[in-house]
């Protein structure tokens, strides 16, 4: 079973890799080219790299909430546990609960960036790059990326917090 749970882990971490690497070179590459050039062929790149690494994000979402669960289960949390002050009130409890919270908001403005915001700001952009309505979706969409990203940051230091107790 120790095999077992060392594999979860390291597709775990790789699922994190791949998703928070994703986003920074999103964030740091394509974004910044985006800005520099052309903003329809910006948008262009931005819409098919986006659409790309929304199918390859959300399959590391299930790798992460597969893994993670099944770690939990091989330390011991309980479903029941959710609902103890004693355990809740643990440094591991506050950071296994806090780690869940963040990852279930990351879930939420994941599918309203890929599903809503991200599109429309794409179909804004390409209709008209100068107009207003593309400058706000764009940027609507933009900040629920850069939401996401810092709470990715988060959900790595409580991971580390979970396994190595808080500072």
């Amino acid at each position: 079973m120790h095999a077992l749970y060392v594999i979860s882990v390291w597709l775990h971490i790789l699922a994190a890799i791949t998703w928070i690497g994703g986003m920074f070179f999103l964030v740091l590459v394509v974004v910044p080219w985006m800005r520099r050039g052309e903003r329809a062929a910006g948008a262009k790149l931005l819409q098919q790299t986006g659409a790309r690494f929304r199918n390859v994000g959300w399959a590391c979402f299930a790798v992460l909430l597969v893994t993670g669960t099944f770690q939990l289960a091989m330390r011991g949390v309980e479903l029941g546990d959710f609902v103890d002050p004693v355990w809740l009130g643990s440094s591991v409890g506050s950071a296994i609960a806090l780690k869940l919270g963040v990852f279930a908001i990351v879930l939420a403005i994941s599918a309203v960036h890929d599903f809503v915001h991200g599109p429309r700001a794409t179909r804004a952009v390409q209709a008209d790059p100068g107009s207003r309505e593309a400058e706000r979706m764009r940027r609507r969409a933009s900040m629920l990326g850069r939401v996401n990203v810092v709470l990715a940051m988060l959900l790595v230091l409580l991971g580390v917090v979970i396994v190595r107790g808080w500072p």
